[in-house]
């Protein structure tokens, strides 16, 4: 059988070895169905046919060594064999990169851009960097939305994704700064948006999250830099990641983020495309910062911000 066809496999169980204890189970599954769409592995888990030792598991359950999964039969047509990402994304992927050691990199990853592959995605970064570094160990640590740019931190190895992750659970573990132009005038100084977020999926399986008090807690901290064109250019600080959180929290208390096309004002969007040509997000993962080895070696990595937003903003003053 060719690489290109398509394969059934068997119902199989697989225990999960020490070097993967701790990862969630979506990961996991990702993992053991090379090329299935991450839209599959979820329909995989919410309908029960994948089992943890016996017994129905969410996504994102955290795995222990030794568990015993059930993973089910799948039909794996097109996306088993993608084949590579096009060049012109590798070269923006290699590009991106802007600092690595033996621990970790760092992408400044463009908008547009996936973080990973799925749901009609066929290439996101971290399938373009492995297609860049193969046999290489590349995780990642985190998330950024599609249409965000910034910062997004690579593991190159199994115990310092655990770090890195574990370091996100803790508060103030690792210390998260974005940029972004928010629709209006907001007040001067700092303001703290404490509203819990809930993720819903609409029909198609698409994720809308709203503030709800059955959410989960979520903290950000917007402070205004500068005023332009009657917007408010803003850094933000986040405690928590919760997904699409400053977008959300941005649209909580009146002041979008400029581009938003899913949470935030068509109508700011289209005075902004027309007068200074936004014609994305204006959300930026600027800098990070962190430590491993229990504090001894200390991180602080930054992207600038993304050239045609600094553009607009020059377009704006």
């Amino acid at each position: 059988m060719t690489e290109s066809a398509p394969t059934r496999a068997g119902a199989r169980t697989v225990t999960v070895p020490d070097d993967r204890d701790g990862q969630r189970l979506d990961n996991f599954l990702l993992g053991q169905l090379k090329g299935a769409p991450r839209s599959l592995v979820y329909k995989l888990v919410r309908s029960g046919q994948v089992r943890v030792n016996g017994g129905r598991a969410k996504a994102e359950r955290k795995l222990a060594a030794g568990d015993e999964v059930r993973i089910p039969p799948v039909r794996l047509g097109e996306e088993a064999a993608r084949g590579a990402p096009p060049p012109g994304l590798l070269q923006r992927i290699e590009a991106a990169i802007v600092y690595e050691d033996a621990r970790l990199l760092a992408l400044d990853k463009p908008s547009g851009v996936a973080s990973h592959g799925g749901s009609g995605i066929s290439f996101g970064a971290i399938e373009t960097l492995r297609a860049l570094r193969p046999g290489q160990t590349l995780e990642l640590a985190h998330r950024l939305d599609r249409d965000t740019s910034g910062l997004l931190v690579v593991a190159k190895k199994r115990s310092v994704l655990a770090e890195l992750q574990a370091l996100m659970r803790r508060p103030g573990g690792m210390r998260k700064r974005y940029l972004t132009l928010l629709v209006g005038r907001l007040p001067d100084g700092t303001l703290s948006v404490d509203a819990p977020l809930h993720v819903g999926l609409r029909q198609g399986g698409e994720r809308h999250v709203q503030v709800d008090p059955d959410g989960k807690p979520s903290l950000s901290h917007f402070r205004v830099l500068e005023r332009r064109g009657g917007h408010s250019y803003c850094e933000v600080r986040i405690d928590t990641g919760r997904t699409h959180q400053i977008r959300v929290h941005a649209r909580h208390i009146g002041h979008p983020v400029a581009g938003d096309d899913k949470y935030g004002d068509p109508e700011a969007n289209r005075r902004l495309r027309d007068r200074a040509g936004l014609r994305r997000l204006f959300l930026h993962a600027a800098s990070l910062e962190f430590a491993l080895d229990e504090g001894r070696a200390a991180y602080t990595i930054n992207a600038p911000l993304a050239p045609e937003l600094a553009e607009l903003l020059d377009r704006l003053a």
